[in-house]
């Protein structure tokens, strides 16, 4: 058990912050750290015995691979090999969104862990343009391996105080820089080439980079998941991003039948009054994601807040309105979906309190 302590990465104290966090990280620890999407738990990516503190950390299982961050593009060779019929398609991709929420499956670089990649001939790969992180890297000079700063299978966290709920007294520090920007973990990828036409871009998962934005440098073809089938990318098991308390998506007003004696929460989009799931039922609670506006981008960097708000209002469960799955809301539903199918049980399996 650690003692785990927060330090704030304000403009004042960012260089103290930095060089507390390297000196850990350089160690072997493990620390938590911003990103632009979601706060991040982050490890020498090319030290396994560092690496192995993540997954026992945040209990997850060896079979999930984990997201390597990198300083630069250039410094992609150092994490991944770029096959040569897909070079131009990395090069435009990465030229259009990186620094930013956009992860590419390539090849693995010999020197990645395999404990990395949970044995796959592939590594998860992105640059993040969170300045704590970017400042990081420049300090530690190494690759980092960070998967989303909370226990494996709940709630990713937005903010420091999220992570000290999640993983206070399992990590020795926390870099607070405030709430994230995106809100949602970032676009997964992998690239298929072509010869003569476009390539295809195998959406692994959506986030803030969306398949529109994509479509305009290749085609965009969603990854379809088999049950049972071992993840080729982080954050891909069915059973993710969940509430402790069962959610359940409702895409029919009509299909909800409440049980007597229950409380209910409404994880609403609007939460305006004159809105059918809103008139639906007394609920105990009302959380909305873009309250009266509707904008998708506020409803995406709101979402596993509000999550979090209502897991933490003492109901017997979170009923999820939908929303449109167009750019960002194709992201919002994936993460609800994946919320839908946890919950308790979720909890129970993986041996977790309930």
């Amino acid at each position: 058990m650690y003692e785990t302590r927060i330090v704030h990465a304000t403009d004042d104290d960012m260089k103290d912050a930095v060089r507390e966090a390297c000196a850990l990280l350089r160690e072997g620890e493990i620390v938590a750290l911003p990103t632009e999407t979601v706060y991040g738990l982050a490890a020498d990516a090319l030290n396994p015995a560092a690496v192995a503190k993540v997954f026992a950390a945040k209990d997850r299982p060896s079979f999930d691979p984990l997201i390597v961050h990198i300083a630069s593009r250039g410094d992609l060779k150092n994490v991944a090999i770029v096959p040569q019929d897909i070079a131009d398609s990395v090069s435009k991709l990465t030229a259009a969104f990186w620094p930013g929420p956009l992860t590419l499956i390539l090849p693995k670089h010999p020197d990645v862990p395999d404990l990395v990649t949970s044995g796959l001939s592939t590594v998860a790969v992105r640059q993040s343009a969170h300045p704590v992180l970017r400042a990081i890297h420049k300090e530690l000079g190494r690759p980092i391996a960070a998967p989303s700063a909370n226990r494996f299978g709940r709630i990713s966290p937005t903010s420091a105080t999220a992570v000290m709920k999640e993983l206070g007294g399992r990590i020795p520090l926390i870099v607070d820089a405030g709430a994230c920007a995106e809100g949602l973990e970032s676009t997964i990828i992998a690239i298929e080439a072509r010869p003569n036409k476009k390539p295809v871009f195998r959406l692994h998962r959506a986030g803030p980079i969306t398949k529109e934005q994509l479509q305009e440098f290749g085609k965009v073809e969603k990854v379809k998941e088999k049950t049972g089938d071992l993840p080729h990318a982080p954050g891909q098991l069915p059973s993710h991003y969940a509430p402790l308390t069962p959610l359940m998506l409702l895409e029919r007003p009509a299909d909800f039948k409440p049980e007597p004696g229950k409380k209910y929460g409404l994880l609403s989009y609007r939460g305006e009054d004159d809105s059918p799931y809103v008139r639906l039922h007394a609920w105990a609670r009302v959380e909305s994601l873009s309250p009266g506006s509707g904008k998708l981008a506020e409803a995406a960097i709101r979402l596993f807040f509000v999550m979090r708000l209502l897991d933490e209002a003492g109901l017997d469960a979170i009923i999820a309105e939908p929303v449109s799955e167009t750019g960002l809301g194709v992201a919002i539903m994936d993460r609800l979906r994946r919320a839908s199918t946890s919950g308790a049980t979720h909890e129970k399996r993986m041996g977790h309190a309930s």
